[in-house]
């Protein structure tokens, strides 16, 4: 049985690091491109990095969902890796969170506003939240990344009988 076990969650155990690590990637590379773009880019460049973030989020949240579906299918049957699992379970609860309540809501109100060319007060604020809310996502998502990294050596280590 254990076998068996070990078998079925060999694909979700190369699917999991893959789905994260694009999310992952993804959300950094909004991050950067818009760090990149107020910093040195103009105002046509800060438009189009802005509009075109929600169209990231057609990779995006299909990357999420297989990391958050394979994740707790890997979580099943047991507390494999301790302490490590809730941790993982709590940030990603956050990064969630964040994500719908913060983040989706500040890159759409963002691409409108960009695309309408209004860099305005309100353009400003809210892009900062969204910057601040992106370093915390992606703070707890490398967090989780190194505790699956731990998670997985772990179950290199143990004995196969």
């Amino acid at each position: 049985m254990k076998a068996a076990l070990t078998k079925s969650a060999a694909p979700i155990r190369r699917i999991h690091p893959i789905a994260g690590t694009i999310a992952l990637l993804t959300i950094a590379s909004f991050w950067l491109a818009t760090v990149t773009a107020e910093i040195w880019g103009s105002a046509a460049t800060v438009a189009l990095v802005k509009t075109a973030i929600p169209w990231g989020f057609l990779l995006l949240v299909p990357a999420l969902a297989v990391t958050g579906g394979s994740g707790m299918a890997l979580a099943k049957g047991g507390q494999a890796g301790g302490g490590l699992v809730a941790r993982k379970r709590r940030r990603m609860a956050i990064v969630a969170a964040n994500g719908m309540l913060v983040l989706i809501p500040s890159a759409l109100f963002l691409a409108a506003r960009a695309g309408a060319g209004r860099f305005d007060t309100g353009f400003v604020f809210v892009q900062a939240i969204e910057l601040v809310a992106g370093a915390v996502n992606l703070t707890l998502l490398c967090l989780n990344l190194r505790d699956g990294i731990r998670m997985a050596r772990g179950r290199k280590a143990l004995p196969s009988g």
